[in-house]
C-alpha cells in the first residue's frame, strides 16, 4: 500500500484479481502446468509417452483444432500452446485450467496435487478464484470489494482515524503477495469494528460488548447484527479481551481472512450510517 493510501490521499485499490488476470499469477499457473504436465513429457515424440491420448483431447477438444495438424514432435505442439495460453484472455485460462482437471484419459496425471499446487498459487497471487473439485468458482465479488472500499471512503474522517487505520492495515496484511498474514488481518478487521464503536458509544475503554450495549442507547442496532458481532468478538477473544482464542485455529486461510473482512467492512459502514442520521458527530 502506498504511503498516500495510508493516510488518506489516494484511494486505496482493493488488489483481489477478479476481472483480469497479471502477468504473475498467469506465470504461476503455466508453471504449475509445466511441473505436472509439460516437463513429464518433455522432448518426445507424442505417440510413445502416456500423454498421447491427453494433448489428443485438449487439442480437439478443448482448441477444437483438427487432428491432423497436430505435431506428433511435442516441442512444436507446446510451443503453440504455450503462445495461445500467454496471449489469452484471463478468463480464458481459467477455462483451460478448468479443462485440464476433466481430463480422464491419463492416469499419469496427479490431478489432486495438481489443483492443490494451483490453489495455492491462486492464493499466493490474490486470485479471487479457487479450485473447487474440478470447477473454478469465485470466492469474491464486486459487491463484496465494494462493502470494503465504502467503509474506508466512510471512516476517512478525523474523528473515525483510527477506524481506518485498523482496516488498512487489515486489506494490507490480507492482498500482501509477499507476506500475507490473515491471522493478524482478522485482528485489525474486528479492531476496526471496536474502534467504531468506543467512538459512538463514547467510551473509548469499552470493549466491543459493552461498546454496542451504549450506542444502542444513541442509536438503534437490529439485534441480529449485535448478536453476530458479539459472537465473532468472542471468536477473536478471550474474556478478558485477549485475543488468543483465534490463533488456536491451526488454519486461518485467505477466505476467513477476507470474510471477516467484508463482514467488519459492511457493520462499520452501518454504525456510521446510523451515527450521520442520529446526528451524533455535527
Amino acid at each position: 500500500m502506498l504511503f498516500s493510501q495510508k493516510i488518506g490521499k489516494k484511494p486505496i485499490k482493493i488488489d483481489i484479481q477478479i476481472d483480469s488476470m497479471d502477468d504473475d499469477l498467469r506465470i504461476a499457473l503455466w508453471n504449475k502446468l509445466h511441473v505436472y504436465i509439460w516437463e513429464k513429457i518433455g522432448s518426445e515424440y507424442l505417440s510413445s509417452t502416456y500423454y498421447e491420448d491427453f494433448i489428443k483431447c485438449i487439442w480437439m477438444d478443448f482448441f477444437k483444432y483438427p487432428l491432423d495438424k497436430l505435431d506428433d514432435w511435442f516441442p512444436a505442439t507446446f510451443q503453440i500452446i504455450k503462445n495461445w495460453f500467454f496471449e489469452c484472455q484471463w478468463y480464458e485460462v481459467y477455462d483451460f485450467i478448468e479443462f485440464i482437471v476433466r481430463i480422464k484419459t491419463i492416469s499419469a496425471f496427479n490431478k489432486e496435487a495438481f489443483i492443490l499446487e494451483c490453489n495455492k498459487a491462486l492464493e499466493r497471487e490474490i486470485s479471487g478464484y479457487r479450485l473447487i473439485s474440478d470447477t473454478i468458482c469465485p470466492i469474491t465479488d464486486n459487491n463484496e470489494i465494494k462493502g470494503i472500499e465504502d467503509a474506508l471512503r466512510d471512516s476517512d474522517k478525523t474523528i473515525y482515524k483510527g477506524v481506518h487505520t485498523h482496516l488498512s492495515t487489515a486489506l494490507s496484511m490480507l492482498t500482501d503477495r509477499k507476506s500475507s498474514d490473515y491471522r493478524n488481518s482478522i485482528k485489525e478487521s474486528i479492531s476496526a469494528v471496536e474502534s467504531i464503536s468506543k467512538t459512538i458509544s463514547g467510551d473509548t475503554k469499552a470493549d466491543l460488548t459493552k461498546a454496542l450495549k451504549l450506542i444502542e442507547d444513541k442509536v438503534y442496532i437490529h439485534p441480529a447484527l449485535k448478536m453476530g458481532f458479539t459472537k465473532i468478538y468472542g471468536y477473536t477473544s478471550d474474556e478478558s479481551g485477549i485475543r488468543h482464542a483465534m490463533f488456536e485455529e491451526k488454519d486461518i486461510t485467505f477466505a476467513d481472512a477476507k470474510y471477516m473482512l467484508v463482514s467488519c467492512s459492511a457493520f462499520i459502514s452501518y454504525l456510521i450510517d446510523k451515527a450521520n442520521k442520529a446526528n451524533l458527530f455535527l
